[in-house]
């Protein structure tokens, strides 16, 4: 597949994530307290599977692993909201294998191997080791914010998302940076000041309540 082509759906699913972390930033703003609407999920299960594709397409074994993480977590998000059902039951079953279906191809038609995935020329172990940490504890956040939600049985995006999220971010912007990967560090460059902005609205909404 040419470059351009998978460099381009790197880039869609970075501006979709972007552009959930915009309508959630605004939402938040408008409200003076840390929202999150229903687009913000289902905008992030979509961008996650072109995301997953082009950690496939690129070889990058912790751009895949980030996604896989992160895409059940999604998924849980959405039900939990009661939003789940309102897709076409063949469309979640596909979203539920999705994952395993590209992984089962890649390996059965010989598209990539654990070598190509972890002993990549372009990505030294030093530099996947770094890629694979920063991608593990960006992916906690939502680990974090899953426990959250269900023991206060609604969808909600506390402070330590936030903390967690910017320093993930800033951990795969430096990876980013070496790895050369444009796709990576507009996504993640952006995100940052997203992270850093909710956080400061979450102190004011704590400061300006009772509890």
């Amino acid at each position: 597949m040419p470059n351009w082509v998978i460099i381009s759906i790197g880039f869609l699913a970075q501006a979709l994530f972007s552009s959930r972390l915009i309508l959630q930033w605004i939402v938040s703003e408008k409200n003076k307290k840390v929202l999150t609407p229903k687009l913000f999920w289902e905008v992030s299960l979509f961008a996650s599977v072109l995301l997953f594709l082009y950690g496939y397409l690129r070889h990058d074994f912790s751009i895949m692993l980030g996604q896989t993480l992160t895409y059940y977590i999604y998924i849980r998000n959405i039900q939990l909201q009661n939003h789940w059902k309102e897709f076409p039951k063949i469309v979640r079953i596909f979203l539920y294998i999705f994952p395993a279906l590209i992984v089962l191809y890649g390996f059965n038609n010989g598209i990539f191997d654990v070598d190509l995935l972890f002993k990549n020329e372009k990505i030294p172990m030093w530099l996947l080791s770094l890629g694979v940490v920063s991608q593990v504890l960006f992916t906690f956040r939502f680990v974090y914010q899953w426990i959250y939600s269900e023991r206060k049985h609604e969808s909600q995006l506390p402070m330590g998302f936030w903390a967690i999220s910017l320093t993930g971010s800033l951990l795969i912007l430096t990876y980013a940076i070496i790895r050369k990967d444009p796709v990576l560090f507009v996504g993640h460059f952006m995100g940052f000041i997203v992270y850093a902005r909710n956080i400061l609205i979450k102190r004011k909404e704590k400061n300006g309540s009772v509890d």
